[in-house]
């Protein structure tokens, strides 16, 4: 949300955190891996097996409803988008919009793009656990992430040096950051790495309990794993020769590209873990409002963007400055995130409960 914030309504205290706040998604990625992997390997342990239908339907019923609904709004309601031009409804519906998405063609609800990713994460897991978790061993799992790693550095490395390299170097600049967007930061199989080391991590701390605890104590792994993420932002920050142009541009930087996700999903995982190990001491200090946004986090994720939008339309961009902006930006985002929320995600909640709840 920091990242869409106009920068006109950013506290000047987040204005250096705004610079690195895309970092978000990466995060989500590494979470959602842990998360889910560790759902799967819980039930695949207990039966030996992985119930699908179930598994695919409390997905659906958690991202569907609210996710169909803003997208029909954006379709039906063209005034809500928060930018001109949209890519065509039909890649959202279907979760493609992250291939080929070039947003010099459609900007709008581009934040769609990790939930695609996510879908195809979903999609995929289950049937690899479902097939590989009695033929395949820790070492083994563990070779074939190095090997996913290197390839995706490979691709990135690739479609830079033949579609980036050139544009950069022929100074049109926004082009090549348009086609970096398109071709190495949204489509799935260039960013599988969070995800991938969320997973790991999961298997590591299921599976491996006491390994986890001899070999990766806090007192290792956080200041690792916060190394990592360091050493990962600057190398998204060596400009090159883009120095001097558009902040976001600092992306296109050709190293940051090809190591920079690895470096940070791994320090993300490292950090995670450390954080799992001291969870007993970090639950005496609660985090006032941590639940409410937690709640309402899918919500403000799918609506923040078009509620910013629809704010300039109203009280107009030059009266949504400063200190006064941030709270009208932040008021009226919660407010619609509430409204979907109760009207439509806590309702298919309750249903799916309902639906896929063991009969008493």
């Amino acid at each position: 949300m920091l990242v869409h914030l106009p920068i006109e309504a950013t506290p000047s205290m987040l204005v250096g955190v705004r610079t690195y706040a895309w970092v978000g998604v990466d995060i989500f990625f590494v979470l959602s891996g842990f998360l889910i992997g560790t759902q799967l390997f819980k039930e695949v342990s207990r039966t030996g097996d992985v119930d699908l239908k179930s598994f695919y339907l409390r997905r659906a019923f958690r991202i569907f409803p609210a996710f169909f609904v803003v997208l029909g709004l954006y379709a039906i309601f063209p005034i809500l988008r928060d930018a001109p031009t949209m890519q065509s409804i039909w890649s959202f519906a279907t979760f493609t919009v992250n291939f080929d998405f070039d947003p010099r063609i459609g900007r709008a609800f581009t934040q769609a793009w990790s939930l695609c990713v996510e879908e195809h994460f979903y999609l995929v897991l289950p049937l690899f656990v479902l097939m590989l978790h009695r033929r395949i061993s820790m070492r083994w799992t563990l070779v074939i992430a190095a090997a996913m790693v290197i390839a995706g550095m490979i691709l990135r490395y690739t479609v830079w040096e033949s579609q980036i390299g050139a544009l950069v170097n022929a100074d049109k600049l926004r082009d090549a950051f348009a086609i970096y967007l398109r071709d190495v930061y949204y489509p799935t199989y260039t960013r599988l790495d969070g995800l991938m080391f969320g997973v790991i991590l999961a298997a590591a701390r299921f599976f491996k309990p006491e390994l986890c605890k001899r070999y990766a104590p806090p007192r290792v792994t956080l200041p690792i794993g916060v190394g990592l993420v360091t050493a990962a932002l600057v190398l998204f920050s060596i400009r090159g020769p883009l120095a001097g142009t558009d902040l976001f541009l600092v992306f296109q930087a050709q190293l940051g590209s090809v190591a920079g996700f690895p470096l940070i999903s791994i320090g993300i995982a490292l950090i995670l873990g450390a954080l799992l190990d001291v969870e007993h001491v970090l639950k005496r200090w609660p985090v006032p409002g941590a639940m409410v946004v937690a709640t309402l986090s899918y919500s403000l994720y799918l609506t923040h963007k078009s509620a910013f939008h629809i704010d300039r339309l109203i009280f107009g961009e030059a009266n949504l400055q400063g200190g006064s902006g941030f709270v009208v930006y932040l008021v009226t985002s919660f407010a619609v995130a509430i409204v979907l929320w109760f009207c439509v995600e806590r309702s298919f909640l309750r249903l799916r409960d309902r639906i896929l709840s063991p009969s008493k």
